[in-house]
């Protein structure tokens, strides 16, 4: 794996090339959390660090409003690709963005972020930008917080106990990264439009799994942010995105039950990497 490192300290727009860039936040019901978030990716579109902040929504609550009165635009996720049918979670809402997207950059961040800090954002457009990586992904520590006790770590359940150990056994090119089921990922949209998106909670490792195959381990990149606090589900609120996370790497794996995940097309080809052509 290639793992790109930038400046813990840097806080200017990272170098850029005319490439634009483009940050996506899907949100369903996230009117908590999601005004900080757009405040603070507006303020990066100010300073050149992306040319347009996106929120793609299918909300039953203020989330809209409050996105657009940030500054973000925002569109609802069942009018882009209408012809497509019902929307399908977000793994959907990141496929149809990429639709909505110019040639460039593509940034996604997710919309339940507490205490959202756009350095992620900085990292994730400077390695996308560099030249260095067609597909980048967020590590980052998952603290603790359900309300009543704080720790430091002992977040992201479904990743230390479904996503990483099964990587280790079916895919160990990809076992050493850090949060292989963060939203915080940037790539090429010539990369993302030729991947299929699954479209539940298994969008994010299957991104990862068909990235690597497509254009090789040389072309993805890690950076690390800062801790990422999100909402804590009991634990039986787990098992449907545990089995949903499970299922995406077995079948990208050939094994599991027939059909595997829903996932949307790829809008177009693009060749594979030469490292894995060989």
């Amino acid at each position: 794996m290639s793992v790109l490192t930038f400046d813990a300290t840097r806080r200017t727009a990272p170098h850029r090339t005319r490439r634009p860039v483009t940050v996506v936040v899907p949100t369903v019901d996230e009117a908590a959390t999601i005004g900080p978030i757009c405040r603070a990716l507006v303020a990066l579109r100010a300073e050149g660090v992306c040319d347009r902040v996106l929120v793609v929504d299918e909300s039953s609550d203020e989330t809209a409003r409050i996105a657009r009165s940030a500054g973000a635009e925002v569109l609802r996720q069942s009018s882009i690709v209408p012809g497509a049918g019902a929307v399908r979670g977000k793994g959907d809402a990141m496929w149809r963005a990429v639709h909505a997207c110019d040639d460039g950059i593509v940034a996604f961040v997710d919309g339940d972020t507490v205490d959202f800090d756009p350095l992620v954002v900085r990292r994730l457009v400077a390695a996308a930008t560099s030249g260095r990586a067609d597909f980048v992904k967020a590590t980052y520590r998952r603290p603790w917080d359900d309300g009543r006790t704080r720790r430091p770590t002992g977040g992201g359940r479904v990743t230390e106990l479904a996503a990483k150990p099964l990587l280790r056994q079916l895919f160990p090119e990809l076992a050493s990264f850090g949060q292989p089921l963060a939203g915080e990922i940037a790539g090429t949209t010539d990369l993302l439009r030729s991947l299929p998106f699954v479209t539940g909670y298994g969008v994010d490792v299957a991104l990862l799994i068909d990235a690597w195959r497509t254009v090789g381990s040389s072309r993805l990149a890690e950076v690390s942010a800062p801790p990422r606090q999100n909402r804590h589900r009991p634990l039986e609120e787990l098992a449907g995105m545990a089995d949903e996370v499970v299922g995406t790497i077995l079948a990208r794996a050939g094994i599991g039950a027939v059909g595997g995940p829903i996932e949307r097309p790829p809008l177009g080809p693009l060749s594979p990497h030469p490292e894995l052509a060989a």
